[in-house]
Formats: structure tokens, sequence, C-alpha cells
């Protein structure tokens, strides 16, 4: 593994890049890029599972931090705009594009939990994607709307964010969120019982996942664009690559499940296919080698027949 850095724009986007066994800089491969979820960060799912055995397959997989977030550069910190983050894809790209070993007519990029819905938006507007991968992929902007379920759940968070970006540009200090409570203990104490809020503790803050830049923090200020995106927006007309969708069996409150199904059904792509992993949560996805072998399971013969 390799650590590089490319450029969005004027910031710094850190990434590693892994490599396939006998690795020979004098032959050509197929890439992957590979996106963190919501919060997360390069050394955990997108790197550690998905990225480092797409690579033993054959694959030089580029696995990278969101800007703003990560060990990216980029202030104000932790911002979660779909906009930022769908660009960092197609700069992936140009940097995977000026490799002499990386062969431009096979990238294909996966996506998990909200990078998912990041990648399937990045596809529909950058032709250089010839495959696109999703495991537990989330539409971030879905997600955010819902809210507390009632029916002013977007209007009210709007009104909030404006609220607070006014305070914050007279000189209030950043409202920053961090989604989850600090241990699983602590999610005891507070009476937590949404399963996916449970298990992402339990992934995030403990050494079953814990990194120092997977701190699940948001800059509530910036969450307006957030708001006002589809991640599946037009994927009737424009998504049309080669599709594989992962999903765990066991629906949780972010969606996942229903997501996974949204998207099989609206995407224009002429192949596609959705594997259910049956009893395995949306978590359990990232980590657990019962769940993520079945995802490779389907998602290496995908990249095999297509890139």
């Amino acid at each position: 593994m390799e650590s590089v850095t490319f450029k969005n724009k004027t910031l710094d986007v850190a990434a590693d890049l892994h490599l396939p066994p006998g690795f020979d800089s004098a032959r050509t491969y197929p890439a992957i890029v590979s996106a963190h979820p919501i919060g997360s960060c390069k050394e955990q799912t997108s790197g550690n599972v998905y990225g480092a055995r797409l690579a033993e397959e054959g694959y030089v997989v580029l696995a990278f931090d969101a800007t703003h977030q990560g060990a990216s550069t980029g202030e104000p910190r932790w911002i979660e705009d779909p906009g930022l983050r769908v660009e960092d894809f197609r700069c992936a790209v140009d940097h995977l594009v000026t490799l002499d070993y990386v062969d431009e007519d096979r990238i294909g990029v996966l996506g998990i939990c909200g990078g998912g819905g990041y990648a399937v938006s990045a596809a529909m507007t950058d032709r250089r994607f010839k495959a696109v991968g999703t495991v537990t992929a989330v539409n971030f902007g879905r997600m955010m709307r819902e809210g507390d379920l009632s029916p002013d759940a977007a209007i009210n968070t709007l009104d909030a964010v404006a609220k607070q970006r006014t305070a914050e540009a007279r000189g209030a200090e950043p409202r920053v969120d961090v989604a989850l409570p600090d241990s699983p203990e602590k999610a005891d104490e507070l009476g937590i019982t949404a399963l996916d809020v449970i298990e992402a503790t339990k992934y995030y803050r403990t050494p079953r996942g814990q990194q120092p830049h997977g701190a699940n923090k948001s800059l509530f200020s910036r969450m307006g664009p957030a708001i006002g995106w589809d991640a599946f927006h037009l994927a009737e007309q424009l998504l049309t690559q080669p599709l594989q969708i992962v999903v765990g069996g066991v629906p949780g409150e972010f969606g996942a499940y229903r997501d996974g199904f949204e998207l099989f059904y609206r995407a224009r792509s002429g192949q596609k296919d959705i594997l259910v992993v049956p009893g395995q949560s949306h978590y359990d996805m990232y980590w657990k080698p019962e769940a993520t072998e079945q995802a490779l399971g389907a998602l290496i013969p995908f990249y095999d027949k297509n890139l």
C-alpha cells in the first residue's frame, strides 16, 4: 500500500493506494475508486476490508478521505456537502489516469453506505467509471430529509441550519454534531434502541472499527446542501453502467435496504443485480467476515466481468 495525495481544486485529498500482490509498474491494471461511509475514513471498511481484498484480486484500489474530513485538507472541518463529495470521485479518477500502470478504460467505483450514494451520483456524470458497485448504500439526502419522520422535518432542519449559519457568520462558535454516543455503554445508558445507531456505536467506538479519523462529526451550519440533494436523481436517464448492489437482509433505520431496491428499480443500467445478504445488518456489511465475504463474492466476479 502507498499513501498518496491528489488535488480537488486547491485542496489535498489524502488516499491509500492498495496494490496487487507482485505489483509491477511496467504492467497495466484495472482500478477501483473506493469510498468510505458518512463520518468514516479510508482506514476503515472502504480501505482495510474492501480495498485490501480487491487489491488481492488484481485491482489497483484508491481509497480516499473526503475533502474537509480525515487526513484530507479543507477548512472548516467536517463538512458533509454532496457536491464536494462527488467532485472528490472525479478528482480520484483524474489521479488514476495519470498512472501509467492503470488502464484508463478499466476503472470502476465502489461505495459503502453514504459513499455508495455518492458513487452512484459520480458515475452518472463521469463516464470514465465503467462499473458501479455499492455495499449497503444510503441516499444521504433522503435520510436527512426524513429526520424525525414528521412532514416538516426537512423544513424544520433547514430553518435551524439557517439560524446557525447566521450566528456563525456573526462570530458564534461553530456547531459540530457528533452522530454517535461515546461508547456502547453510553448508548445503553441513554436508552437507545435503534439498531443502526447501536451497531454503528459498536463499530466506530470500539476496537472493531475505531480509527482516529472515523469521528462521525458534521458541521451543522453546512448541512443545507445535503438536505436538498438526491443521490439517485436522474438514475433513470444517466446511470447506464453495469451495477452491482449489495444490501444486508436485516433492515435498519438508516434505510439502506430500501435505498438498495429503489436504486435497482430506477437505474437505467442494462446489466444490474441486487444481492441481499441474509441475516446481516447494515454494519455487519462493514466488517463481519460472514457478511463481507458474501458481498465480495458478488463484487469480485462483477468487476472481473466488466473491467
